[in-house]
């Protein structure tokens, strides 16, 4: 089963409420939100061996690609936005 299976209701009700590129941002952003969560948990046993108020090295770079990930992506709605935005504005 493909993402857009298993999402289809969430891609639905967003897609509806911001159009559809803006709409799967916004399931991929809730799908990354969901991957920072169960690896923040994780990094609650998994900690450091150096420094054990950190969550290990692996993790934190899993946790800083993610939280990159989203960046980019929150970057592209907003310019989506911003774009659709200016083209009502135009008319």
């Amino acid at each position: 089963m493909n993402v857009f299976d298993e999402k289809r209701t969430e891609l639905e009700q967003h897609e509806l409420m911001m159009g559809a590129e803006r709409g799967r941002l916004a399931v991929a952003l809730d799908l990354l939100t969901d991957a920072l969560i169960l690896v923040g948990q994780h990094g609650v046993y998994c900690v450091s061996s150096r420094n054990p108020a950190q969550p290990g090295l692996d993790l934190q770079a899993v946790l800083d690609g993610i939280g990159g990930a989203k960046e980019l992506i929150q970057s592209v709605m907003e310019e989506l936005r911003a774009r659709r935005e200016a083209e009502r504005g135009a008319e």
